[in-house]
């Protein structure tokens, strides 16, 4: 672990002490230190920038919540991710019962699709063009993996947790996780591996 990393878990334990004896400004020193890296890991999760929003808010309610069942002895970060996963888990059971509309689904009355009424960015080179384009296969190849599989490759590559800690945040062993990053990344190879070949 980083000289930086253990002083943010310092820092991290000190705050939730503070909001555990009634420092509520306590939360927003949390909030700040680890909000943005959350709703990235949510808007990979969710594909989703309002939903993911909506769930980190709650992720933070939760600490609010909870913050009196903090265990000092484990980092914050994981604690905040497992309750952040729990909280994708309900997301999904309610998408499963209430579907969206897609951003690919026809707008009636202009026959056009979502995405081509979004604002256009302004012109860009070829090799920016064929880089997004790979970078949105691969965004989409990740997204169509299993929850199971998903979400600790997600933990792992962006947020960059350890087996150990992704075993926490999901309940399960670290060789657990090790499996399922196994499968998760033999099924990319499978659907991206001609486009890994071109990059490589």
């Amino acid at each position: 672990m980083s000289v930086e990393s253990s002083e943010i878990d310092e820092r991290d334990r000190a705050d939730m002490q503070r909001l555990a004896s009634g420092h509520e400004a306590a939360l927003n020193d949390l909030m700040e230190r680890h909000g943005p890296k959350l709703f990235n890991y949510l808007i990979r999760c969710l594909q989703n920038e309002e939903d993911a929003a909506d769930v980190a808010q709650e992720a933070f309610v939760r600490v609010y919540q909870n913050r009196a069942k903090f265990d000092a002895s484990q980092r914050f970060s994981t604690w905040l991710y497992a309750i952040a996963t729990n909280l994708v888990k309900d997301r999904y059971r309610y998408r499963t019962r209430h579907p969206q509309v897609s951003l690919d689904a026809e707008n009636e009355s202009t026959g056009s699709d979502f995405r081509e009424s979004l604002p256009e960015h302004g012109p860009t080179p070829s090799d920016t063009l064929a880089a997004e384009e790979r970078a949105e296969m691969v965004r989409r190849a990740v997204a169509a993996l299993p929850e199971e599989l998903r979400v600790p490759l997600l933990l792992s590559e962006y947020e960059e947790l350890s087996h150990a800690e992704i075993g926490v945040v999901l309940g399960c062993s670290p060789k657990a996780v090790e499996t399922r990053m196994y499968r998760a990344r033999k099924q990319l190879r499978n659907k991206l591996g001609w486009l890994l070949e071109k990059i490589e």
